[in-house]
């Protein structure tokens, strides 16, 4: 008790990291509570171990897509075991070691608020100057007749397994969804995706959900719409029995559940602290991600925007504001990436929520192989669309989408430009490289030039 820190941070997942280190490079003292591994869901059980092996299968079709290249073959044995490797064999101690090198200190336990400036853990208290809470999400699993016999699965089971399945049913329409589809399918296991709604990436432009779908159901995965779980069962030899709200059933080896996540803050306390809850659960934060006095949140646990780039983003928000900084965040321009085949991009506003802001905007959609030449380079019977929604009165891009190879990582153009409310001028006048799938921005601008006068 005698000892005060200036920080505490409860929650060492990518958005404590990330706060942890600029404090601790700032000079501050710092104090961090995990109840499980530094370093949080994404890097054991979710972005890193979902993304590695999500390559073996790109790898192979992007092969068969290709000229000159021989057909290539997966091996699952050594992809698990490079997942593994980079999920650090479920290991934090190097983690550890280096932030007690530096001079942090880190209880390992569940943390409560016990007032301003007090968290609580294995029975004792610590006083720090400022709380940062960084507790992320957990996975919600839908309650129905018969849901406790059947084996169910969330985003951890997934991404730690041993041996693969013979056939699963994914419920959710959600990126977890399908990028979990992608890898499964791309091992050759038996997928069937059941959504309850009508269309895939419901938040998403029509066009995307709809691509979306035609490029899952391509790999093999079965797509089954306005569909949901009415009951389970265990099955005579083991499996998971589904009744379906279709009026059919089905038999799999397990059932994975992308059917969202909601904030860890139970047992939080964050009210002694002068902090508050939505009606989800997540803490509410201002624009420096300040929730009361002395107190901050960051990352999922806020439900600003559900992604690890963001908590890392607002880590150094808060860092930077406790270092003395007057930081404001802004999530303008923020992309959304679903690692599928091809990828699937989208930043900035929908067309739908463009009109609920009153926003007088216009839209083009190009195919990029009937439009520029990277395609073609890349691969045989090439794939690729693209969208923009501009400002018309503004003369700016508001949002923009792609899906097609590599979309992850130039749908970053769009994000500066709707960051730095780039001029539809200064876009036109840009020099995208040749070729590459850049110059399918200036070919939409064109094109809505053409057509719109704009």
């Amino acid at each position: 008790m005698d000892e005060v820190f200036d920080v505490a941070i409860i929650g060492m997942g990518p958005g404590g990291e990330v706060a942890a280190d600029r404090l601790l490079t700032g000079g501050k003292k710092v104090i961090a509570f995990e109840s499980e591994l530094i370093g949080g869901e994404c890097a054991y059980w979710a972005c890193i171990p979902s993304k590695t092996v999500l390559r073996g299968p790109e790898v192979k079709l992007e092969a068969a897509r290709t000229a000159g290249v021989g057909a290539s073959e997966l091996n699952w044995e050594q992809a698990r075991d490079y997942r593994d490797y980079m999920a650090r064999h479920l290991d934090d101690s190097a983690q550890l070691a280096g932030y007690i090198q530096r001079g942090a200190q880190v209880v390992r336990g569940r943390a409560s608020i016990t007032g301003p400036g007090r968290v609580r853990a294995n029975g004792q208290e610590y006083l720090a100057h400022h709380i940062i809470i960084a507790t992320g999400t957990e996975p919600v699993i839908p309650d129905f007749p018969g849901a406790g016999d059947i084996t169910a699965w969330s985003n951890r089971e997934v991404y730690t397994l041993t041996e693969l399945p013979t056939s699963v049913t994914i419920v959710g329409a959600s990126a977890v969804a399908l990028e979990t589809a992608s890898f499964l399918t791309g091992f050759g296991v038996e997928v069937t995706l059941i959504n309850r709604s009508d269309r895939l990436l419901r938040r998403e432009e029509p066009e995307v959900s709809a691509l979306a779908e035609k490029y899952v159901r391509e790999l093999g995965v079965t797509v089954l719409a306005h569909t949901s779980v009415v009951s389970g069962k265990r099955g005579h030899l083991g499996e998971s029995e589904l009744e379906l709200s279709n009026g059919t059933s089905l038999k799999v080896d397990a059932v994975i559940f992308a059917t969202g996540r909601t904030p860890r803050t139970d047992g939080l306390d964050v009210a002694r602290a002068g902090a508050t809850l939505d009606g989800q659960g997540n803490v509410r934060i201002d624009e420096h991600c300040w929730a009361a006095e002395g107190l901050w949140a960051i990352g999922d646990v806020t439900g600003v925007m559900p992604f690890t780039h963001v908590a890392k983003y607002q880590g150094r928000v808060v860092a930077d504001c406790i270092l003395g900084a007057d930081r404001i965040a802004s999530y303008d321009g923020i992309p959304r990436v679903v690692f599928a085949n091809p990828e699937i991009a989208a930043v900035g506003l929908t067309r739908e929520q463009a009109e609920s802001r009153g926003i007088n905007a216009v839209s083009i959609h190009v195919n990029l192989p009937e439009t520029i030449a990277r395609p073609w380079t890349y691969e045989q019977e090439p794939r690729g669309d693209l969208g923009i929604l501009v400002d018309r009165h503004r003369r700016v891009l508001l949002g923009a989408w792609a899906v097609a190879p590599l979309a992850g990582e130039w749908i970053h153009q769009a994000s500066l430009a709707i960051r730095g409310a780039l001029s539809l001028e200064i876009l036109r006048d840009s020099v995208p490289q040749f070729p590459s799938y850049n110059e399918a921005y200036l070919v939409a601008l064109d094109r809505l030039g053409s057509a719109e006068g704009i």
